[in-house]
């Protein structure tokens, strides 16, 4: 539900393909931020002999809006190359690789990041080493030790990271895009079934993460730290993007197809929900290519969200109060497209104005929770989802329930939600490695030789 596989054609080049973004002030450093993007989802920890890599011709992006117009104020550009050492062999390793510059390591990949800020560039770092893949115990005996040699510190102020890492998100993929079936509640589906514990869809899968620890006041529009929740500067926006140049030639010397041309955008992500299951199918490759300040055109589906309509078509009897609800919903609007402004949550907010725009949205004011809650803001955390979004936090349920009407009434008083629907669930829960406590906080990948088939991950 995330999205892994979000739209037709960027199905097709996984590599460019957006997961996840994260973002939420770091719990062990709170006077930064940490910002995680996913790319290349549903890895195969054991897919050798080429293993998943960062794609060299595609151009990876974290964005911040902070100026109130859905608009980018800062990016943060990765890029990335590959190398062959033994072009005799076609393995991935002629040994075991002890460390990032380990000659074993057939085909090494770097990288260098930018930071742009109103159109002025600025490179932090080049030829950075990203980790190689968790191949297996003989070909990477102490992964761990790997990843943390990849921790890079840019100038003092902040961290990145660039590597594989355990995919975070979990959801019931399965039953979900079985008509919309909830494994817990089947019994009361349109098709009804005994009910049953919940799979989650992406247990074995890896992913490839860029992440970034950095400052609060390098993110915010007067570069202060703000201490007041609810003052305006405290909120970024955040997406993150892949682009490709603008057409492929295949080179009949070389070989392969090479790119050529200016960047063209392939495909972006902010809430983990808008692509998958709001847009129509028709026009989701087109939102892919779009900036987060064009998207007024689709608050008609968030405001009368498809998903809406089916669960009481799905699960009759179980929502006839949201049924008969058929005014827009405003509050939908407010979480995804502008922010929650002030007077709806008691002492909190985070509107970043009246543009309409898919940005997932970080109040920098409000500190990390000392207990913190999976369902993040809902369930009275406001340092989770959707105020940012932390590794942990359960979307996939916290979504449901606010479409299915739970967050109806922060507008709409009247309403009164259907009884089930603060029960929603899809009865899944992190099965892969466990998350870090420090950064990047994502778990350790699951290892190729250490994996089998239909079977929970190992490490």
């Amino acid at each position: 539900m995330s999205s892994h596989r979000e739209a037709p054609e960027i199905s097709k080049d996984p590599v460019a393909d957006n997961t996840d973004v994260y973002a939420f002030v770091s719990p062990d450093k709170p006077d930064t931020v940490t910002l995680i993007a996913n790319f290349i989802p549903f890895q195969n920890p054991f897919g050798g002999p080429n293993f998943y890599e960062f794609g060299d011709d595609v151009l990876y992006q974290i964005h911040i809006s902070n100026g109130g117009d859905g608009k980018t104020e800062i990016s943060y550009q990765f890029r990335f190359r590959a190398e062959i050492r033994n072009k005799k062999t076609f393995l991935y390793n002629t040994g075991p690789i002890t460390s990032i510059e380990d000659e074993t390591w057939n085909r090494p990949q770097y990288y260098t990041v930018t930071r742009v800020e109103k159109g002025k560039s600025r490179t932090l770092a080049r030829d950075l080493p990203v980790p190689p893949v968790n191949v297996g115990i003989r070909s990477t005996p102490d992964y761990a030790k790997l990843a943390k040699a990849a921790v890079h510190n840019l100038d003092g102020e902040r961290t990145v990271f660039a590597g594989q890492r355990a995919d975070g998100f979990f959801a019931d993929l399965g039953s979900i895009f079985d008509l919309a079936t909830l494994r817990p509640f089947q019994m009361a589906h349109l098709i009804p079934s005994a009910e049953a514990a919940g799979v989650n869809g992406l247990q074995g899968s890896n992913v490839h993460t860029i992440a970034l620890q950095v400052p609060i006041s390098d993110l915010t529009r007067n570069g202060r730290v703000p201490k007041d929740v609810m003052d305006p500067k405290a909120t970024i926006g955040v997406w993150a993007s892949a682009s490709r140049k603008q057409s492929r030639i295949f080179d009949e010397l070389l070989g392969i197809s090479v790119w050529h041309g200016p960047h063209k955008q392939v495909s972006r992500l902010g809430n983990p929900l808008f692509n998958e299951v709001i847009v129509p199918m028709a026009e989701k490759d087109k939102w892919n290519s779009r900036r987060p300040s064009e998207d007024r055109e689709y608050a008609k589906y968030v405001t009368k969200p498809e998903l809406a309509g089916l669960l009481p078509a799905l699960y009759p009897d179980v929502f006839p109060n949201l049924a008969a609800y058929k005014k827009p919903r405003a509050d939908l609007a407010a979480i995804l497209l502008t922010g929650i402004p002030e007077g709806v949550v008691p002492g909190f907010q985070n509107y970043t104005g009246p543009v309409e725009s898919d940005l997932l949205r970080l109040n920098v004011a409000v500190p990390p929770a000392k207990t913190p809650n999976p369902l993040g803001l809902v369930a009275g955390d406001a340092a989770g989802f959707p105020n940012g979004r932390r590794v942990f936090d359960d979307v996939v349920t916290v979504e449901l329930r606010a479409v299915a009407g739970l967050t109806i009434p922060l507008v709409d008083p009247k309403f009164t939600p259907d009884d089930a629907t603060s029960a929603i669930n899809d009865g899944t829960s992190n099965t892969n490695s466990d998350y870090l406590k420090v950064f990047p906080y994502l778990g350790t990948p699951a290892g190729g030789y250490q994996s089998k088939p239909g079977v929970p991950a190992a490490s």
